[in-house]
């Protein structure tokens, strides 16, 4: 199979002169860097911004996607079935691992240090995010998830079984109770077993959500990105 490359990445920029960190928003099925870009605008009725940090917004390449019934569709990785007790696609898991480590030595080659990145991602972007944090980009700053899950046989696991030694970033993780299409009790089997292989981190459950954003679990993770990534003394000089 061809690799499939990231062609678009949507940005906003710091309200600084200079950035001196990152934040890469990976989308879910199905979507594009501007729909999860203008879909957190009217949420939170703004854009999501720092004065600081640069917020990049890439689009998955289109690839067939065998829940839907292998139609093309702008998906970071295949999948067997939306469900944790399947296998992980490793090919198409591993090649867009690579497009991503693009992304990062780009935004390292314009003078963000790795440890001044943080990743995350909705739904199937949120799997994306853990990928990268624990295996592809391990000297992240931090990763977070909304409505996100693994597979019980990650290569996430076996990697943090295997290397015990390498950089676990802080995560942050946000479920919706009522979320109907990756149930909240994945979303926590997969936090709790990151926890037991030296993971830290924090959970929060958001009430009367589906397989949705929520302006309360946005304001939530700005305040932690903040507080992850604060500003540096230059930024402020």
């Amino acid at each position: 199979m061809a690799t499939k490359h990231i062609t678009k990445i949507q940005t906003i920029v710091q309200t600084n002169k200079k950035a001196s960190g990152t934040v890469l928003f990976f989308h879910g099925s199905g979507d594009t860097g501007k729909g999860l870009k203008d879909w957190i605008r009217f949420v939170l009725g703004k854009e999501i911004s720092f004065p600081h940090l640069r917020v990049l917004f890439p689009t998955a390449p289109l690839r067939p996607y065998t829940p839907n019934n292998g139609e093309l569709s702008n998906v970071w990785f295949d999948r067997l079935s939306i469900s944790p007790d399947v296998p992980e696609h490793k090919e198409t898991i591993e090649s867009i691992g690579d497009e991503v480590k693009k992304i990062i030595n780009g935004e390292i080659e314009q003078g963000i240090k790795p440890e001044r990145i943080i990743i995350g991602g909705f739904s199937m972007g949120g799997a994306l995010a853990l990928h990268s944090a624990y295996r592809f980009c391990p000297h992240a700053a931090g990763v977070f998830t909304l409505s996100s899950f693994l597979n019980e046989t990650s290569a996430v696991y076996d990697f943090l079984k295997t290397n015990g030694d390498t950089p676990k970033p802080p995560l942050f993780m946000c479920h919706g109770n009522r979320d109907s299409l990756v149930d909240l009790s994945w979303g926590q089997n997969t936090f709790q077993e990151l926890k037991k292989l030296g993971v830290d981190g924090e959970f929060h459950v958001i009430h009367n959500a589906m397989h949705e954003l929520k302006k309360t679990e946005i304001l939530k993770l700005i305040d932690w990105i903040n507080k992850t990534l604060p500003p540096l003394e230059s930024d402020t000089s």
